[in-house]
């Protein structure tokens, strides 16, 4: 081969790479992009204001959460970025590596891991904290689309019952923390992908009433503590003990109230300035949210997360394979049932269960891995179309 058609191959296949380039960022969904920043300016924004004035009560700077949240959601971007850019099929082949890595943080921490309020869930890693609890989903939503879309056709029943035994190991362990809300999640989104993997609805709905059952269970042996029980059960009757189990929850719905139509505008929230509502900065944020932008903003906030869950159903009915669909399914159910399970909590139509919600709670590792299944979505999309 002469030294001039040796250049004009090495020419063709560069042009071929910044074309095959300049084809991803064509497929760039930027309105799930843009909803998902909009999101997250808006957390920022909604954390200082929730902690502002109780750190300055401890003397303390009034723009430490401020500060540390605009870093988690900026690490969070890079985390999306790597993760969009890197070919998805590679997860797939990585699945059981990145899942044993997830079963791997969640046994730690029963070892070497740090408590907070009789829960077992972090890492203390020097001035950060890192839950592993929070990865236990992306490992799973991985996991399941590869095993299922590595089996042709419908899934036969020993299959189902591997399928189970990939999801159990991982809800049991956060269960054990004790996080009884993160293990519902994880429920939720094993259903969704069992759903869109075509399982048969006899075995879905056989499944519904052995988790029936087993609930029932639990409460006769006694195996979920008291104060679990009490959760999910005194949002039904709202107007009682409300200076003990259901604090939170009247304290929530009255700034919720107080918001109005309008909202009562930044940093001029009553409940929010005077730190009525405890842990305001991340499970209960939207209480904030509904006291100062008030019920437009609230819409506008839930219409967000909506064209985000919309945008990643689109992302999965175009997906060339079954690994990415499922993935994409995965990723929507599980961000939309973790929104609607928060705000749910908040106006107090569901249980409380410590769940965040998604891009406004204050936290990194919430905030790493909403961001990381952004970014898989993001990664299926890109690549919908076949190589030429």
């Amino acid at each position: 081969m002469t030294a001039v058609s040796y250049g004009r191959e090495v020419a063709l296949s560069s042009r071929r790479e910044r074309r095959s380039l300049l084809a991803l960022v064509r497929h760039i969904d930027f309105v799930l992009v843009g909803c998902t920043f909009a999101l997250s300016l808006v957390g920022i924004v909604m954390v200082y204001s929730a902690t502002r004035n109780l750190l300055v009560a401890q003397g303390l700077s009034s723009h430490y959460y401020l500060e540390r949240q605009a870093v988690w959601v900026l690490v969070g971007t890079i985390v999306m970025v790597t993760v969009a850019a890197i070919d998805y099929r590679r997860f797939r082949d990585w699945a059981y590596l990145i899942y044993g890595l997830v079963v791997m943080g969640l046994v730690g921490v029963f070892v070497v891991g740090s408590s907070a309020l009789g829960a077992l869930r972090w890492y203390q890693l020097g001035p950060l904290q890192l839950q592993p609890s929070e990865f236990a989903a992306l490992g799973l939503i991985v996991a399941l689309a590869s095993y299922c879309s590595r089996r042709q056709g419908v899934l036969a029943f020993r299959q189902i019952i591997g399928l189970l035994v990939l999801a159990v190991v991982p809800m049991v362990l956060v269960y054990k923390q004790p996080d009884l809300g993160t293990t519902i999640v994880l429920g939720v989104t094993l259903a969704a992908m069992m759903l869109a993997a075509d399982v048969r609805l006899r075995y879905l709905f056989l499944l519904f009433l052995l988790v029936i059952g087993g609930f029932v269970l639990a409460l006769k042996l006694h195996l979920l503590h008291a104060y679990q029980i009490t959760r999910l059960t005194s949002f039904l009757h709202q107007n009682q003990d409300t200076q003990s189990s259901n604090y939170e929850l009247s304290m929530t719905r009255n700034a919720i109230s107080a918001g109005g139509l309008k909202g009562v505008g930044i940093d001029h929230g009553l409940a929010t300035n005077l730190g009525l509502i405890p842990n305001q900065y991340t499970d209960f944020i939207f209480s904030a949210v509904g006291e100062q932008l008030g019920f437009i903003g609230s819409a506008v906030i839930i219409g967000l997360f909506g064209i985000i869950s919309v945008r990643m159903l689109r992302a999965a009915q175009m997906a060339k394979d079954t690994f990415g669909r499922l993935v994409c399914v995965g990723a929507a159910a599980w961000l939309a049932f973790s929104v609607f399970e928060n705000i749910g909590m908040n106006i107090g139509i569901m249980p409380i269960t410590g769940i965040p919600l998604p891009f406004l709670s204050y936290g990194g590792s919430a905030t790493f891995s909403f961001f990381a299944a952004v970014g898989l979505v993001l990664n299926v999309e890109m690549r919908r179309l076949p190589r030429r």
